[in-house]
């Protein structure tokens, strides 16, 4: 199984920022601590191309964050302050969930220990997150010929709006996603499927739930390739998350995920989203025992 890395250094950020993206170096370092992937199979991926990029967002977009011509409003949107350096790490994001997908259609499963930026609009970004990988891959894969659908399988606790509106009437991607009704974001787009849940939803109910939300989705994208977004902010810890899953609920959420795209043949590229608990010890649990689950499942 192979894994991609993006983070092994700490931006340049304000404290009162850091802490939604200290958890990628963290969890890199236990990956590679643990002897859980081969030293051979922990890869640094290629940033993302502007070409890569232009497939899913708009050129005045890209041109205004290469240049760091973002105004203060679309910077407080986003939530970093730009930087030189900020655009490359989402670059090299981006690049990890395409080599990602590349990679699980040879060994049927790999990950991207970054990724999950579903929040990033064609024209403009918001919630942490600036460019839309999940989009940026698929379009990537279908421009080289190496997949005609792709499914999203969004287990982000906060709803993947830009995933919704970028993918929209596009009849080869087919977008799921299970979250917080009542959660970030305040207006929501529509996914392919959505399943929306109360504040407080615990694991046998969200289980249920993703449950039929995963299958109907298998079943209805007729998929070549599957990306799974391992949100760690639907655990009961989470400071933006709203609901109670447990730490064993999210295993259990992971199996069931990876489980089915199994049964149903069908590679799966997984990338880490969301985790904004207070201990970022509990994110990086919750991220690694993923890795584990998935290298359990795929041998």
């Amino acid at each position: 199984m192979r894994v991609f890395f993006t983070d092994q250094f700490v931006l340049p950020l304000p404290d009162t920022h850091r802490f939604p993206m200290q958890k990628y170096a963290l969890l890199a370092r236990r990956v590679s601590d643990s002897g859980l992937v081969a030293a051979a199979d922990q890869q640094v991926p290629c940033a993302a191309s502007d070409a890569d990029i232009l497939r899913a967002h708009t050129a005045d977009y890209l041109a205004r964050v290469k240049h760091g011509d973002l105004t203060a409003k679309e910077i407080r949107r986003i939530g970093f302050p730009w930087s030189l350096e900020l655009v490359a790490r989402e670059r090299r994001s981006c690049g990890g969930t395409i080599e990602a997908c590349r990679a699980a259609l040879v060994d049927g499963v790999a990950v991207n220990l970054a990724g999950g930026t579903h929040h990033a609009f064609a024209d403009h970004g918001e919630g942490f997150c600036i460019f839309n990988d999940s989009a940026i891959a698929i379009r990537a894969l279908q421009a080289d010929g190496s997949i005609r659908r792709a499914v999203v399988l969004d287990c982000d606790v906060h709803q993947g709006n830009g995933t919704a509106a970028i993918l929209a009437n596009d009849p080869s991607a087919f977008v799921f996603s299970i979250h917080g009704a009542k959660n970030f974001p305040f207006h929501k787009e529509l996914s392919d499927l959505d399943v929306e849940l109360d504040d407080g939803t615990a694991d046998d109910a969200y289980l249920s739930a993703l449950e039929g939300g995963v299958r109907y989705a298998l079943a209805n994208a007729h998929a070549d390739v599957a990306i799974y977004l391992a949100g760690a902010d639907p655990y009961v810890g989470d400071t933006l998350g709203r609901l109670a899953v447990s730490k064993a609920g999210l295993v259990a959420r992971d199996r069931l995920v990876l489980e089915c795209c199994r049964t149903a043949g069908l590679p799966v590229a997984i990338t880490m989203a969301g985790g904004y608990a207070k201990n970022v010890q509990d994110i990086v649990d919750i991220h690694f025992a993923t890795v584990q689950t998935a290298a359990e499942l795929f041998g």
